[in-house]
């Protein structure tokens, strides 16, 4: 029987990556999704594979996450999951090798992005979530509990998106159970960099040799793409998780092991 039929899901970020994993995995299980993405050419793509409400904007605009919850009720009439896979790289560069002219910049649009949409998503859907008695997944990272995988200000996002889960999960009780997920390094990724930094036409997953570094980096010696994380997503989503908040799952072939 398929985890998720008949549930109602919206993915912020869904036209790639995870997101495009997570929108796939969570259709072959039969949820109904939809979707709030900013590039028109992947509103596109998803619209070829779903007849589910997608709709094109920016996950760091309130107008924009209300209008995609808006989109869910009209379509659907309620939310039971809200994901979010929104997120910008850094590309690793420490506090020493960022332009001082640029730190302000950075800072407030890696926070922007990866931090500050995903509150903006949950308080657009806060009450059809509460309604459904449903559940919020938010995309945090290895670098969420250790460093050394991205630069100082990617690691100052995720320990916060860590902190948002922990304490939305605690805030949102009974009501809704809020949990994350923690990937590793992942192939098949259109991660972005900043722009405040010159970094937005460069993608984390173009960089040469991905699927071996990332191999050689995992304890167990995995390579893990979209898919393979969706799967925790879909355990999160479901029945089987009910008793879980506050909780991550580690996607990452062990790269946060002491």
């Amino acid at each position: 029987m398929s985890r998720l039929a008949g549930t109602r899901a919206l993915i912020i970020g869904a036209g790639s990556g995870i997101g495009r994993g997570v929108f796939d995995a969570f259709a072959a299980e039969g949820a109904r999704v939809g979707a709030l993405e900013i590039d028109a050419v992947k509103c596109e793509a998803l619209s070829e594979a779903s007849a589910g409400p997608i709709v094109r904007g920016d996950a760091a605009s309130a107008d924009d996450n209300d209008a995609a919850v808006s989109a869910m009720l009209d379509a659907y009439g309620g939310i039971d999951t809200l994901v979010s896979c929104v997120g910008l790289f850094d590309f690793r560069l420490g506090l020493e090798e960022l332009p001082a002219d640029a730190l302000d910049d950075a800072f407030a649009e890696v926070m922007d992005v990866n931090v500050r949409s995903m509150l903006l998503a949950v308080r657009a859907g806060i009450e059809p979530l509460r309604a459904s008695e449903g559940s919020v997944i938010l995309t945090g990272s290895t670098s969420s509990f250790v460093p050394g995988r991205g630069g100082i200000l990617y690691v100052a996002s995720k320990f916060a998106v860590r902190g948002c889960v922990v304490s939305l999960a605690h805030e949102l009780a009974p009501d809704i159970r809020v949990n994350g997920v923690a990937p590793g390094g992942t192939h098949s990724t259109d991660l972005r960099g900043l722009r405040s930094l010159g970094l937005a036409d460069r993608s984390l997953g173009s960089e040469p040799d991905r699927v071996e570094s990332i191999r050689q980096r995992s304890p167990l010696g995995v390579a893990l793409g979209p898919a393979d994380h969706a799967e925790c997503y879909v355990f999160l989503a479901s029945e089987a998780s009910q008793g879980m908040t506050g909780r991550f799952i580690h996607s990452d072939g062990g790269a946060n092991l002491p």
